[in-house]
């Protein structure tokens, strides 16, 4: 009997995580944990963790605890929606709540690029509208990927130059 194996594309994607409140360094490494545990999904490499300052919508926040922030390299074999759901699933597991847009958290994890794709729904926007104006995310997204390019966007380094860095290394053990 010939046993016949279903082949499972899976494309690269580059996460970024972030979190501010509770323990934020230990929320990070469990989450890499629960992002590698979707059935569909495989992590290749994280970051080191940055550290920085609040960011809201009314500009950077001193009074708010200081966010860690780290980008994980994986693999996916979901569509970006399916992605989406599981990601969110691990941020409500880890106490997130959607209270205050940009508001503190015990975790956020974005969907920074989904291999060349570009998505633009009431849902989800892929590459994420504001990762190339973010240093937080930026930072360690070239540590992973020193000429990472934003779909339809352009050259990740070329974005850093240009904005304020505000993103310093927090000492830990490596996430991955």
């Amino acid at each position: 009997m010939i046993r016949q194996q279903r082949l499972r594309v899976e494309l690269p994607v580059m996460l970024a995580l972030g979190s501010n409140l509770g323990d934020r360094e230990t929320t990070l490494r469990d989450a890499v944990h629960a992002i590698n545990a979707i059935d569909g999904v495989t992590v290749d490499a994280a970051s080191s963790i940055v550290q920085t300052p609040a960011l809201k919508l009314s500009g950077i926040d001193h009074s708010a605890p200081s966010y860690l922030n780290a980008v994980v390299s994986a693999r996916s074999a979901l569509e970006p929606h399916a992605l989406l759901a599981e990601l969110q699933r691990i941020e409500a597991e880890n106490g997130r709540v959607r209270d205050e847009r940009w508001g503190d958290r015990t975790l956020d994890i974005d969907i920074i690029s989904f291999a060349h794709l570009q998505v633009d729904d009431e849902l989800l926007t892929i590459p994420h509208p504001r990762a190339a104006e973010r240093a937080f995310v930026l930072v360690p997204l070239l540590q992973l990927d020193p000429h990472a390019n934003l779909a339809g966007v352009g050259a990740a380094a070329e974005f850093l130059s240009a904005i304020e860095n505000d993103a310093t290394e927090f000492e830990a053990a490596p996430l991955w």
